[in-house]
């Protein structure tokens, strides 16, 4: 019987990857479903999953996110993070900005300076959500984002 539950490949290190590994067919089942987590921030992505298949979250929040909804969440996020990089060098060190970005199925901010800035969403669909990281956060998340369906 399967179940859906999220692996936290952070926690688990390499000697539960070579358990892992080292049990063959298995590991294909094990791979599939992980969260990915750093300091204020979650993520996470199991395609096995029947309705919700992505999870966002902080250290006391989460929510589950169809595949479409986590794939804008990633994308978005993604091109905010670049937009911040590439304003850095039009903004004085002491101004700060927002800049938003959005798709039929979520909305998105990150405001502050280029260097550290929060990040707010708010989920447009059914059930009708919102979340935000804080700056010490972000980095992570982005980074994490990047990579989450890539092995």
């Amino acid at each position: 019987m399967k179940s859906d539950v999220y692996v936290d490949f952070d926690r688990l290190g390499a000697r539960g990857l070579e358990h892992a590994v080292f049990y063959g067919s298995c590991c294909v089942e094990f791979m599939e479903r992980l969260v990915k987590n750093g300091p204020g921030w979650r993520l996470g992505w199991n395609p096995q999953a029947t309705d919700y298949q992505g999870l966002v979250g902080g250290d006391d929040w989460a929510i589950e996110l169809t595949e479409a909804e986590l794939d804008d969440f990633c994308r978005l996020l993604g091109q905010l993070a670049q937009t911040m990089i590439q304003m850095a060098s039009e903004l004085m060190d002491e101004e700060k900005i927002a800049c938003e970005a959005e798709s039929d199925l979520l909305w998105m901010e990150v405001e502050g300076y280029p260097s550290a800035y929060t990040l707010r969403f708010i989920l447009n669909t059914g059930r009708r959500c919102e979340g935000s990281w804080l700056a010490q956060a972000v980095p992570g998340l982005v980074q994490a984002a990047q990579s989450l369906k890539v092995f």
